[in-house]
């Protein structure tokens, strides 16, 4: 699509500051208020469509979550702080905003329908892809992208969604959600072996799912070249041959070479390539449909620049030049292979 005909929207809150993970926790209200401040530059002023999110139901968190995990969440409400798991705090809105982070994914999927927009990022908080049926983890509380996911089938009918995650962390949750059916297709890269320990080769979908979960495991040290490269080799042809109906992004900023919590080593062109691929499946096979929701990243200044690339990207404003090309180390061509190996009975681009 041409920079005319793109039409972005980003679901932007105020509301989304408001959930404290506690003193000193990464995942800070200021890893959001960097972003917010890009729309207050010039150039970005009057660039995007801004979404207003709504808050989910109960109703709908049940889609992905049991009731007794949704009333233990909602029992943190109006507390100054409850402890989920060593690493994953609430405070006293956080249930409030946790609600609206999901609903903020609802409405821009609306957006999408609706012919507002072309495609779009929701810049939501706290987290949500390690979040599970029955427990929180990992900073997340309700799953966000699964939940997405379910109101795209169970509002919009759609039988093929796919899934991309880059956060530098496995989704586990995400994965578990629809591990067993073939309407959505999970495809990560992550570090591995890393937090929260699932994510091998051999995790592959079970039932009328096998097939479905598509792990790329990585070692640390990988850079846009070799993301790149798995994107191209693996991600691009089982997209081409599922043909989903919407692409959906876990955007996690922590493969960002400068980020405390990884090792990976992409920079904000990286971004802006993986985007670019990501945009060209999309219009290749869903009339452009691509959904960002904003994951892990926790260098707050890299997270900003990255995130303005990724925008830049989805907008027309491409910070790469025509024919951008990384410079890789062929790194990735072992894992690339073994991940065909694995997959080549499932998909016949693989063979």
């Amino acid at each position: 699509m041409s920079e005319a005909s793109l039409r972005t929207g980003v679901v932007v809150d105020n509301r989304y500051l408001e959930h404290d993970a506690g003193p000193y926790h990464v995942e800070s209200p200021e890893r959001l208020r960097a972003i917010y401040k890009l729309f207050e530059e010039s150039d970005f002023k009057n660039k995007f469509i801004h979404v207003e999110p709504r808050q989910a139901t109960h109703e709908e968190l049940s889609w992905n979550h049991t009731k007794g995990h949704i009333k233990r969440i909602a029992a943190t409400a109006g507390k100054a702080f409850s402890y989920l798991d060593p690493d994953t705090r609430t405070s006293e809105t956080s249930y409030d905003v946790a609600l609206l982070a999901v609903g903020g994914v609802f409405s821009l999927i609306d957006t999408l329908f609706d012919k507002k927009t072309t495609n779009g990022f929701a810049l939501v908080r706290p987290p949500g892809h390690h979040a599970e049926a029955d427990q929180a983890m990992g900073f997340c509380l309700f799953n966000n992208i699964a939940l997405g996911a379910h109101y795209l089938i169970n509002c919009y009918g759609l039988k093929r969604i796919l899934i991309v995650d880059w956060d530098i962390h496995h989704g586990n949750g995400t994965q578990h959600s629809f591990y067993d059916r073939p309407d959505v297709l999970y495809f990560s890269t992550h570090q591995f072996p890393y937090y929260p320990g699932t994510g091998n080769f051999a995790e592959t979908g079970s039932g009328a799912g096998e097939g479905y979960t598509v792990n790329v495991p990585l070692p640390g040290g990988q850079d846009e070249g070799e993301y790149m490269a798995i994107f191209q080799n693996i991600l691009r042809p089982v997209a081409l041959e599922y043909k989903p109906e919407i692409v959906l992004v876990s955007a996690g900023f922590d493969i960002y070479y400068q980020d405390p919590l990884g090792t990976m080593q992409v920079t904000e062109k990286g971004f802006a390539g993986l985007t670019r691929i990501l945009m060209d499946i999309a219009e290749t096979c869903c009339q452009g449909r691509l959904l960002l929701v904003l994951e892990g990243g926790y260098n707050v200044m890299g997270q900003k620049e990255s995130v303005r690339a990724v925008l830049d990207e989805l907008s027309g404003t491409s910070i790469l030049g025509q024919g951008f090309v990384p410079p890789g180390k062929n790194q990735a061509s072992v894992v690339i292979k073994k991940v065909r190996d694995v997959h080549k009975k499932y998909w016949s681009c693989f063979r």
